[in-house]
């Protein structure tokens, strides 16, 4: 195997392994619940506090990485997320503690996500980390308690530790590229960093917003919305633990295969017109899918899929999308400074999701999901301003840099 398909790889298990703690929270909540008194509200601010500690290190990790390079700030990013889902696991005693261990998992998690994520794969690996969490923490927490559902999803990121410091190095320069040190003296100037100008960064940025507002408040709280679906049909707290764990795994795992398919159908019909399709689709489903708690539960997962699917799909677009726009040398600062942005978003919609649960009652379930289609329609909306040729002409033609964002020439 050729040595850059090697990295790849590696770095595609390692973020599999890596990021399986992030929705162990959503995976336990029923149980956790229960034994802490917590109500929709707490649950939302749980699931919102990781990402502001995300954001805080998002962008200093994407600077850093464009001048030490990717390697070190991935090993320490991974064993500190590693470290702290394990004493997350081991020593939450109730609310303040909870948030305290998951606002510490988001900050050391958040330095790993910068370095290789404009490729789709990466994305993908992602996103099936996720559903792994799910499929894993929830089945056990059922089974025996939660705490041994997040101790076995923060095992693996140790593996990922030693998987990045054997195999990863630093990306290599290209010829022509300037030396590392002319890069750490390079000031950081968004005109410098965007050669062809702000308008299309700036519209590519919003729709990100957009559907980050939308996904991970939908990853979020698609298990406790399945556990209620459930729980409404007459199910066991057990069972429907486990079987909106297991749900949510497939159904976020259903989006590792949207990103590949998408990502295909993007480098064939453009950027634009995957955003447009996948911003609709999802939207689409979110204003009806909460009235329907209460009804069989197959009639709830047919739509759930459906959006599970299209809500992930074009997320490696905009990322893809930016470093085609920005300059080689700043892809890292540029890319982390649109995910940052993008999870600004992310700290707000799963509080809001929580707040329309609790004061809905019966229709919080309805009223909460139907929040999510506005974030979603953004995204296609602000794209439609996009111009349609001149500096952003690989938006529409699907062209990629993210081979030489990481170094593959």
């Amino acid at each position: 195997m050729k040595s850059e398909s090697r990295v790849l790889l590696v770095m595609v298990v390692s973020i599999f392994l890596g990021y399986m703690p992030w929705y162990g929270f959503s995976a336990v909540s029923s149980p956790m619940s229960e034994e802490f008194g917590l109500n929709s509200s707490d649950l939302g601010l749980i699931l919102a506090v990781f990402q502001p500690g995300y954001v805080l290190t998002v962008i200093g990790s994407g600077m850093l990485a464009d001048r030490i390079g990717n390697r070190p700030v991935l090993v320490v990013a991974t064993l500190a997320t590693g470290v702290f889902s394990l004493l997350f696991s081991l020593f939450s005693r109730g609310f303040w503690s909870i948030l305290a261990f998951r606002l510490l998992t988001g900050l050391s998690a958040g330095a790993i996500y910068t370095p290789g994520m404009a490729l789709g794969s990466y994305t993908a690996a992602l996103t099936a980390s996720y559903a792994g969490g799910y499929g894993i923490a929830a089945p056990l927490a059922s089974a025996f308690s939660w705490r041994w559902g997040i101790a076995a999803i923060s095992l693996p990121v140790f593996a990922a530790v030693v998987l990045l410091y054997s195999f990863v190095g630093d990306r290599p320069v290209s010829p022509g590229e300037p030396a590392p040190a002319k890069i750490q003296k390079e000031p950081f100037c968004l005109r410098a960093m965007f050669p062809g100008g702000l308008k299309a960064p700036l519209l590519l940025t919003l729709g990100y917003c957009g559907h980050m507002w939308e996904l991970y408040a939908f990853w979020g709280w698609i298990g406790p919305f399945l556990a209620a679906c459930s729980l409404s049909r007459g199910w066991s707290p057990e069972g429907s633990s486990a079987f909106s764990g297991i749900a949510a795994s497939l159904i976020i795992l259903s989006g590792s295969a949207a990103v590949a398919a998408v990502g295909t159908m993007s480098d064939r019909a453009g950027r634009r017109l995957t955003i447009l399709i996948a911003g609709i689709a999802s939207a689409a489903a979110e204003f009806f899918l909460g009235f329907l708690k209460g009804w069989p539960l197959l009639t709830v997962l047919l739509p759930t899929a459906w959006i599970g699917f299209w809500s992930v799909a074009d997320s490696a677009v905009y990322k893809a999308g930016l470093a085609d726009l920005a300059s080689p040398r700043m892809r890292g600062t540029a890319l982390s400074i649109q995910s940052a942005a993008g999870f600004l978003c992310t700290t707000v919609s799963p509080v809001v999701f929580g707040w329309l649960v609790d004061i809905g009652k019966g229709s919080g379930w309805g009223t909460a999901l139907a929040s999510l289609g506005p974030g979603a329609l953004v995204a296609p909306l602000a794209i439609s301003f996009l111009p349609k040729a001149g500096s952003v002409k690989s938006l529409h033609e699907g062209r990629s840099a993210s081979r030489e964002f990481l170094g593959k020439e």
